[in-house]
């Protein structure tokens, strides 16, 4: 930042199995957003290493990390980040165009996706046609579109309200069931407490598990 160094992360080790239901606890500043964004090869760190299915992501290049973030992770979002455009059906449709999964076949899984989120109903809605919790779950939809092993969730139900956010969790808890690796960022302990393992950070560091 300027002249300031910033040192997000120092120290960290961690090792998350498949299938694992993990959260990530802090608050804002103690590098738990920074960790999700290595572990989803979003950003990669100045020193260390992040394996992912044995592979050492920082020595790949921009396209290859961007194959691993397409099949092999589903990122969901606090603020949605859901095109504006486009209805739910586009919406989720969208990362599968980016792999080549043909028209028909796009449709048919988004669809399916978002029944199985419990908007089955609402498919041709737009994002402003939709409450925070439906287009949550249209976010949900999207992050599975490419069958991804690797669900992260940052804040996922930061700003829901209170059923709206038990929603959520109760679908990432069946997510959790079915295999997947689930990896959330949170500051709240009540959301925490869903997950099998938790780690809380404060000032880069790990400091409980």
């Amino acid at each position: 930042m300027g002249e300031i160094k910033v040192q997000a992360l120092r120290d960290v080790n961690l090792e998350i199995d498949e299938g694992e239901y993990l959260a990530i606890v802090g608050s804002s500043g103690s590098g738990k957003s920074t960790l999700l964004n290595m572990l989803g090869c979003l950003d990669t760190p100045t020193s260390g290493a992040v394996f992912i299915d044995d592979v050492n992501t920082i020595s790949l290049s921009e396209n290859e990390l961007a194959e691993i973030r397409r099949e092999k992770i589903g990122f969901i979002f606090q603020h949605f980040n859901l095109i504006h455009s486009l209805n739910a059906l586009e919406n989720v449709a969208l990362p599968m165009f980016f792999a080549g999964v043909s028209s028909e076949e796009r449709i048919k899984r988004a669809a399916e996706l978002l029944t199985k989120v419990g908007l089955g109903e609402r498919l041709h809605h737009k994002p402003s046609e939709m409450s925070g919790g439906q287009q949550q779950r249209v976010a949900i939809a999207r992050a599975l579109s490419n069958n991804p092993a690797i669900i992260i969730g940052d804040e996922p139900t930061g700003n829901l309200d209170s059923a709206s956010g038990d929603a959520i969790m109760d679908i990432l808890e069946g997510l959790s069931r079915e295999g997947k690796t689930v990896i959330l960022v949170t500051h709240d302990a009540e959301i925490a407490a869903h997950a099998q393992r938790i780690i809380r950070m404060k000032d880069g560091r790990f400091i409980e598990e």
